[in-house]
């Protein structure tokens, strides 16, 4: 039976070419995205085990970001304390020479403690990023952060790779008081330290000044140093002996102190140098930024580090160059074993750093797996969808064209 009300072929037509733009509209978006998952849409659950996977690589890439600069950080201390050894052989060669009673033990005495200079500045200079793991600064090891550990249950936990520091300076903290702070706490015990917290404009607090006075009265050596962590970073200044001789070595110290801190660049901190006369050596500092910062300072005096031996080194005699002999071994066997020691951590970080990226790709390729569209498929597909529609349409306009075929049978 026939119809002018109901046409059935019409919408049968319709209903298939319907089906077809919707495919063809699924193929269409996988060929302009790649994927064949791009939305939770298209299927919740791949969409959520990829999404997840994707934290996960933008997790390691960080961690990678992170090895890599624990890797440079390894490599600054690795290059100082192989310097050292090379300046200490040289050193050892000074003290052999000592040996001969010919030998011009005052020159060569000059040179050896040239050689002692030089490491002081090798020591005090090895540091990225503000971290030096030469200079007895950051205790017995320091965190690279290395994983993410993920259990059964989806809860992760950090990991990291602890490198042991090695302490080559001729100081080590010890609890001289030579800061006297306003609002902080002062050094009163070995590896105390002086420090106070600067607020921040938008912290709600009201103490954002702090002041460190370089306090000259039990007297400051060459060699001594003076290290303030301020925002993550930190700054080291190392008496010379101008500092040491000067007038006032508060004042010296405090303004070589500032330089260091300025170069830092930490952004809303000031640092103003004063001497009243009264209170020499002392810096202001002042936070106008939006975050708290928190200023420790510590002070290192010389001759209680890794190489304190060092200082008693003296060829000018025969006695002394003769006891010389088995210092410099000493310190040698601790430089050297230093120089062992970050080798086997960059190993470490370089093979972690390794296994890391190639989890990373493999993370990927499984990402790639679960929603990346098959294009060669999608290609052939979206050619038979082309002609399914040019066809579905054809056969709408037959369906639409029977109603029409009646009013032959009335003529």
């Amino acid at each position: 039976m026939s119809s002018i009300l109901t046409n059935s072929s019409a919408m049968v037509a319709l209903q298939s070419l319907k089906s077809i733009n919707d495919q063809l509209n699924t193929v269409q978006n996988q060929i302009s995205t790649g994927k064949s998952v791009s939305s939770a849409i298209d299927n919740a659950a791949v969409w959520a085990i990829s999404t997840q996977m994707n934290s996960d690589v933008t997790g390691f890439m960080g961690i990678s970001n992170s090895l890599s600069l624990g890797n440079s950080t390894v490599g600054v201390a690795s290059q100082a304390s192989t310097s050292v050894t090379d300046l200490l052989t040289q050193m050892k060669t000074k003290i052999i020479a000592a040996q001969d009673g010919n030998a011009d033990r005052t020159s060569l005495n000059n040179d050896i403690t040239a050689l002692k200079n030089q490491i002081n500045q090798v020591v005090g200079a090895a540091q990225f990023n503000g971290v030096n793991l030469v200079n007895g600064s950051q205790g017995g090891s320091v965190n690279i952060l290395s994983a993410l550990d993920r259990d059964t249950s989806g809860n992760i936990t950090a990991a990291y790779i602890a490198v042991a520091t090695n302490d080559l300076s001729a100081g080590g903290y010890s609890a001289k008081a030579v800061f006297d702070t306003t609002n902080g706490t002062g050094v009163s015990a070995a590896g105390d330290t002086a420090g106070f917290t600067l607020d921040g404009t938008t912290g709600g607090g009201s103490a954002n000044t702090g002041v460190i006075q370089i306090d000259n009265t039990d007297p400051l050596a060459a060699g001594d140093q003076i290290s303030v962590a301020i925002g993550g970073k930190t700054a080291t200044y190392t008496v010379t002996d101008t500092d040491a001789t000067a007038t006032s070595t508060s004042d010296m110290v405090a303004v070589g102190l500032k330089n260091a801190i300025d170069k830092l660049g930490i952004a809303g901190l000031a640092v103003d140098f004063s001497d009243d006369g009264t209170n020499p050596g002392t810096l202001t500092f002042t936070n106008t930024g939006g975050s708290d910062l928190n200023v420790g300072a510590q002070f290192k005096n010389a001759g209680s580090g890794g190489l304190s031996a060092m200082s008693s080194i003296n060829v000018s005699t025969a006695s002394g160059a003769s006891s010389a002999l088995s210092t410099i071994e000493s310190l040698l066997t601790t430089s050297i074993n230093a120089t062992a020691s970050f080798g086997s951590s960059s190993t470490q970080i370089t093979s972690q750093s390794t296994f890391v990226s190639s989890l990373t790709d493999k993370l990927k390729s499984g990402i790639g797996s679960l929603v990346d569209a098959d294009m060669e498929a999608a290609s052939a597909r979206l050619q038979a969808l082309q002609v399914q529609q040019q066809l579905g349409t054809q056969a709408l306009s037959i369906a639409n064209k029977a109603p029409q075929n009646l009013l032959s049978l009335f003529r």
